[in-house]
């Protein structure tokens, strides 16, 4: 059994004469330890896609399991705890409270988790240390780079070690240098286990992916996992 597996998902706004389907039929399965990078232009449905990955949101119509569960039958507070223990976001914004440290902006959710002060300060250096930013976890994020923040919002992703990594454009807001850094750093935590699902609308940074599945209108269009159909 696939880590992910969606079947036949789709996603529909405002049903009706207006409706959107943001998704639309969409089946797709991610092995656990696979690097895939989702590939679409603005409005392709790829954030869609990674919202109901991450259990953020729900299908209109369709399956998805994550590792054998099918979610759409747990209720808000079982897909919390699901969010929490399985599941390390980063987003292109960083998503840091400005008035935190580095150091409390990683321990945050370690604390939403109930892990004991000495233990969540313990795992949040780990992280930190992890993504090089030692030096840095007392900085608040007006008092570091854009890499540095977004290195932090990696930290604060994986300190409770999850086993799934999905990030949202978390090289959009960054110069080329930053970006490579941090798409270095994911490709490490991939190389230790971690699943990475990467949404971009870059293609020099989905290659650096081992999978690229591709998105239009909703639909898939392209999965380089797959054998590519023989013209008749």
């Amino acid at each position: 059994m696939p880590l992910i597996l969606l079947e036949d998902v789709h996603k529909i706004y405002n049903p009706g004469p207006g409706e959107v389907r943001a998704l639309d039929g969409v089946s797709l399965a991610i092995e656990a330890g696979e690097l895939v990078a989702v590939v679409g232009q603005s409005g392709s449905g790829k954030s869609t896609l990674m919202n109901l990955i991450g259990c953020l949101d729900m299908p209109t119509a369709g399956r998805y399991l994550l590792d054998g569960q099918e979610v759409s039958s747990l209720c808000d507070d079982e897909l919390s705890v699901i969010r929490n223990q399985s599941i390390g976001f980063v987003f292109q914004g960083f998503n840091l409270i400005p008035s935190l440290t580095a150091l409390e902006n990683v321990e945050l959710p370690l604390l939403y988790r109930g892990i004991g002060r000495e233990a969540r300060r313990r795992m949040a250096l780990e992280a930190l240390h992890r993504v090089g930013l030692t030096a840095r976890s007392h900085h608040k994020p007006t008092q570091m780079s854009g890499g540095q923040q977004q290195r932090t919002a990696i930290a604060r992703a994986i300190a409770a070690k999850p086993p799934i990594i999905l990030a949202d454009e978390p090289t959009g807001n960054l110069d080329s240098a930053s970006g490579a850094e941090i798409m270095r750093i994911l490709k490490e935590l991939n190389q230790e286990g971690k699943t990475v699902v990467l949404i971009t609308h870059d293609n020099e940074i989905a290659a650096q992916a081992r999978r690229v599945v591709r998105i239009h209108d909703g639909r898939l269009v392209q999965d380089s996992a797959l054998p590519v159909p023989k013209a008749p």
